[in-house]
């Protein structure tokens, strides 16, 4: 009796396990739909950066981050994570997601590995610790700045991709005289994902409302497969279609968009800013 109440326990929580792995990958799939319509959401918003030329952005994003790779100076890059988080807020991105979406995972990730520098990192004591461990002064300066360089560095990238739209985004990576190729790619790439991943969500919910009863764990492992199998052939036609369709559009090989990029007064004051900004921290950390 309890060998029989103990093995349908069991099949019971395996049915709920395989239940539960659907339910987490239609959360998931949502989520990251979620935040893509976020980011275009968030582009059409009136704003600082969302006023900017894409390139200005792009180029001045690209000099901000490597300053922050070679600032040497706490107070330097503290100054410079004000600039980005304060141009994010300029931007109307709101505070409540750079601080859990941006702020906190970066700190969580870069606080893993700079956590050992401050018990490995040879140098004169601060405090001293439990067996035997104690937090040097050279380990801590190094964790603040990996601290300081990831989340600002995060913060500045962050705040261009949201407020620019991604053809504009790889429009402007086109002035870095990248190849035709590697942009192409990278939008492909990017539109590809988007519709997969709608597709996707479709397919799941279109079957979760024919089933009638709790799927068991083979049931669902066949059901997932089925579905990617058919995600699969869906896209490779897909991608067949898309292609005849720009070929009669027109296209021959060179992406074009029907905005053209002008740069204003204003997007020559943002870049003084942000260039004398960056100068000031190198002098600092020189």
């Amino acid at each position: 009796m309890n060998q029989g109440l103990g093995a349908s326990s069991v099949s019971a929580g395996s049915r709920n396990n395989a239940n539960s792995f659907v339910e987490r990958t239609l959360l998931a799939l949502n989520e990251t739909l979620e935040r893509s319509f976020f980011a275009e959401e968030s582009a059409r918003k009136k704003g600082l950066l969302q006023e900017i030329d894409p390139r200005v952005k792009v180029w001045t994003t690209l000099g901000l981050l490597i300053v922050v790779s070679l600032s040497r100076s706490l107070p330097a890059l503290l100054g410079l994570f004000a600039l980005a988080a304060s141009t994010a807020l300029l931007s109307a991105i709101p505070a409540g997601f750079l601080a859990k979406r941006v702020w906190l995972l970066t700190l969580i990730f870069s606080g893993v590995i700079a956590f050992p520098a401050l018990f490995l990192t040879p140098g004169p004591d601060v405090l001293s610790l439990p067996l035997g461990l104690a937090v040097t002064r050279t380990g801590l300066t190094s964790a603040c700045f990996l601290l300081l360089r990831t989340t600002t560095s995060v913060t500045a990238a962050t705040s261009m991709v949201l407020t620019t739209r991604w053809n504009q985004v790889l429009k402007a990576l086109g002035t870095m005289r990248l190849p035709v190729a590697v942009v192409l790619m990278l939008e492909m790439t990017y539109r590809y994902i988007h519709m997969l991943l709608h597709s996707a969500a479709d397919m799941y919910l279109t079957r979760k409302s024919r089933i009638i009863r709790r799927l068991s764990g083979a049931e669902s492992r066949r059901m997932a497969a089925a579905n990617t199998g058919t995600l699969l052939v869906k896209s490779l036609q897909m991608s067949s279609e898309v292609y005849l369709s720009m070929r009669s559009r027109g296209f021959r090989g060179i992406p074009r968009t029907l905005n053209d990029f002008q740069v204003h007064p204003g997007d020559w004051i943002y870049t003084a800013a942000v260039a004398g900004a960056s100068a000031a921290a190198l002098i600092l950390g020189g």
